[in-house]
């Protein structure tokens, strides 16, 4: 799943780069960032091998301002 998303990720990465595609890949990156919010509440509650708690309850609230960053793309 993480190879999925990845995939995804640098898809829409490379679609922002052309102004016929940003409106979607700036969508996709939106649906993408909400679609994985479960899995990064998930690490922070039940923590990750390695990364401290501080970082991963700091990955929350950021999660929303990349939403809203995409967002000027759309």
């Amino acid at each position: 799943m993480n190879k999925l998303a990845g995939a995804f990720e640098i898809l829409f990465g490379i679609g922002l780069l052309s102004e016929l595609t940003r409106h979607y890949a700036a969508f996709g990156i939106i649906i993408l960032l909400i679609a994985v919010f479960p899995a990064n509440l998930y690490m922070y509650q039940k923590g990750a091998k390695g990364i401290p708690k501080w970082v991963l309850l700091l990955r929350l609230p950021l999660q929303f301002g990349l939403i809203a960053w995409a967002y000027l793309y759309t």
